[in-house]
């Protein structure tokens, strides 16, 4: 799942057993939660202190997602639930602009792309 938040892009997937090598089986009571940006997972941690506090960022050279957090489904499931809970805004961009100030300018610019991207798909 892609999922793009006021806080960052992030791509969840269920992460692997044992050492997490492509070859091993899905844990699928675990998930790995992966951005391409070390900031993007620090917000994510600072506004669910409680939930993700404990998480190590750790950092997977050469990958195309190099920043990664691992959490339980379950805990992933009640965070979407608090994303949810917590959209009091008409318009994602500018509530994310807002959320990043101008230090998020290149992810503000990435929304916009992709914007124009799926715009392209409309019917």
């Amino acid at each position: 799942m892609w999922i793009f938040t006021r806080y960052g892009f992030y791509s969840v997937v269920c992460a692997r057993q044992g050492q997490g090598r492509l070859d091993e089986p899905i844990n699928a009571d675990q998930m790995m939660i992966r951005a391409r940006s070390r900031g993007h997972l620090g917000q994510l941690i600072n506004r669910f202190p409680a939930e993700l506090g404990d998480c190590e960022i750790r950092s997977f050279a050469n990958a195309d997602y190099p920043f990664r957090i691992f959490v339980a489904k379950t805990t992933w499931s009640h965070l979407l639930m608090q994303l949810n809970d917590e959209i009091s805004y008409d318009n994602f961009k500018s509530a994310a602009a807002a959320q990043q100030g101008r230090a998020g300018f290149d992810y503000q610019d990435a929304l916009h792309q992709v914007w124009a991207i799926m715009a392209k798909m409309s019917d």
